[in-house]
């Protein structure tokens, strides 16, 4: 369970190759005891991964995952011996915005791993919290869901799908002791984003590592990363549709 300071001594990432689960796994590492069980692709990257928290303190163990096997996210799931205190969703791929909406492998690849493997995962980690009585499923949404642009419409569908997945979870889970935690960045600057200019209130991992530390500890249901971006979204929400498709977004 989280401890008095509302850190966990147990964490699942899966997704755990991801810049920001591993800026937040860090932090929760500073705290002290913390098992991490890292759930990615094997290779390289995952054993980097792994010697990174490694270092920093916790205690690692590494297990296979593919986004796309949603017949193996229940094994997966069910195979963690411990309680988990706190489970990060944070896979998912960008992808070439272009290429997204006029290729048809594409567009069901980006949909499927940004969105029907988180519903799969979702489910899955509902269940376990809701038999432990405690847990928070911590979900890295975007604000590219919030209202979807031309620019990047196929992705930011499947962030839209995912985000209200997650927001109504964390509505079915009331009065379990499990919850959810909805965690909407802008622009942050990972590998996954090298070689993008910079949108304007552009973040780092770490900036948005610290949103997620805070929000378990205050028990938040939905945080931004900037907190700014709750002001301009709620504007850009109501700007006409006419309008809005001119704008330099």
């Amino acid at each position: 369970m989280l401890n008095a300071l509302g850190q966990p001594q147990t964490v699942l990432l899966l997704g755990g190759t991801s810049d920001i689960a591993l800026a937040t796994a860090r932090r929760w590492a500073r705290s002290g005891d913390l098992q991490v069980v890292l759930a990615a692709r094997p290779g390289p990257r995952r054993d980097a991964a792994v010697a990174d928290l490694e270092a920093a303190g916790a205690v690692v163990e590494a297990v296979d995952f593919e986004a796309e096997d949603l017949d193996g996210h229940a094994a997966l799931v069910a195979g963690v011996e411990r309680d988990i205190d706190v489970a990060l969703v944070a896979f998912g791929v960008l992808g070439d915005e272009e290429e997204a909406w006029q290729d048809h492998e594409a567009a069901v690849h980006l949909a499927t791993v940004n969105y029907t493997a988180p519903v799969s995962v979702g489910v899955c980690l509902a269940e376990r919290l809701r038999r432990q009585g405690h847990g928070v499923v911590v979900a890295l949404s975007s604000v590219a869901g919030e209202r979807v642009r031309r620019s990047n419409f196929v992705y930011g569908s499947s962030k839209a799908g995912m985000d209200g997945f997650y927001l109504g979870l964390g509505e079915a889970l009331r009065g379990t002791g499990a919850r959810v935690l909805v965690v909407r960045p802008g622009f942050v600057r990972t590998k996954m984003t090298e070689g993008r200019d910079p949108a304007p209130l552009s973040v780092d991992a770490d900036d948005v590592a610290a949103a997620i530390v805070k929000g378990v500890a205050d028990g938040s249901d939905l945080v931004w990363v900037p907190a700014a971006l709750r002001g301009v979204m709620s504007g850009l929400r109501h700007v006409p549709r006419a309008l809005f498709r001119k704008l330099p977004l």
